[in-house]
């Protein structure tokens, strides 16, 4: 069986999908999860994007152990597209999937997630693609092909509208809330227990921790989403000022495509699971993008990059 192999490896987990094309249309034939992935100059990052790659692969792989990879095409974050990262990335999946230098058949791509979603969502024509999750980023697509990408630089540098984001600034807050600087709220408490900790020492000695990350500062964010709910005014305005930021890189990539009423799909946790969160940044769009249109998403990042895997065989690249 000649197989087609998309994956959606991100910094949580890693999905892979199989497929066959049949009549133009693809069949799903097996997926499998594995460990998600870090930036390859991270400590240990072309170890756990191997381990992400070979995982993943060996569980969609269970049922067709005689399968045929015909084209694989990864979308992980922290890859750039046309970079010597990216070229690094696709000799690691040649390891992890065992494609010899010399074997013409399989034909591999690494590219960024956020391209793979795209593809998924849009499959076709215009719009804009928002992912809010650990991380953020905003992609779009003109009607000629044309792509603009805003953030998505990663949380040392540029997080704004990510769960990560959210959980940062509440935890920044509950400090704020120990010195005396702001007025105490109960989210001071629930923040802390849910990271073990009983004072601001602990909190400080905590975050510094090797096994404390993206992660874990953005696991605080359904605490702060849920206590602006409440009325908690400085959780209010975190997620005010995180949702106009994702806002921002929004419009932007619509000005930059010249999109007066763009399609605008959203992804990821952030903004999926957390409505508080949703409301806010579909509010700061209706302000700065009055004729822009939610869009549903037609597939997942998997789809993705299942189709860009099926273009690869009819097409070098």
């Amino acid at each position: 069986m000649r197989l087609l192999a998309g994956f959606d490896a991100g910094q949580t987990h890693t999905r892979c999908r199989l497929s066959v094309v049949q009549k133009g249309l693809h069949q799903t034939v097996g997926e499998g999860e594995g460990p998600g992935v870090s930036h390859l100059d991270a400590p240990q990052g072309e170890r756990s994007f191997i381990e992400a790659i070979r995982t993943s692969a060996q569980h969609a792989l269970k049922d067709h152990p005689a399968g045929v990879l015909q084209a694989v095409v990864v979308g992980a974050s922290g890859i750039e597209h046309g970079t010597a990262l990216q070229e690094r990335a696709e000799r690691l999946v040649g390891q992890a999937l065992a494609i010899g230098d010399d074997t013409k058949l399989t034909k591999v791509m690494v590219t960024g997630d956020e391209r793979t979603a795209l593809r998924g969502a849009i499959p076709e024509g215009a719009g804009i693609l928002a992912i809010s999750g650990t991380g953020m980023i905003v992609l779009g697509r003109d009607e000629n092909g044309h792509e603009h990408r805003c953030g998505g630089w990663g949380w040392l540098l540029d997080g704004a509208g990510s769960a990560f984001d959210l959980g940062h600034q509440g935890l920044q807050m509950t400090l704020r809330m120990a010195d005396g600087r702001m007025a105490d709220h109960p989210l001071r408490l629930q923040i802390w227990h849910q990271m073990g900790c009983d004072s601001y020492a602990a909190v400080k000695a905590r975050v510094v921790q090797h096994n404390f990350g993206t992660a874990n500062f953005a696991a605080l964010a359904p605490l702060v989403v849920e206590a602006a709910a409440q009325g908690c005014s400085g959780a209010e305005e975190i997620v005010q000022r995180s949702a106009a930021a994702l806002s921002n890189c929004i419009s932007t990539v619509a000005q930059q495509l010249s999109m007066l009423s763009p399609v605008v799909v959203c992804h990821g946790g952030t903004v999926t699971h957390l409505p508080g969160f949703r409301t806010a940044v579909q509010q700061a769009i209706r302000q700065s993008i009055p004729e822009a249109r939610w869009g549903k998403a037609k597939g997942d990042a998997c789809d993705g990059a299942l189709l860009m895997a099926e273009a690869l065989t009819v097409r070098p690249r």
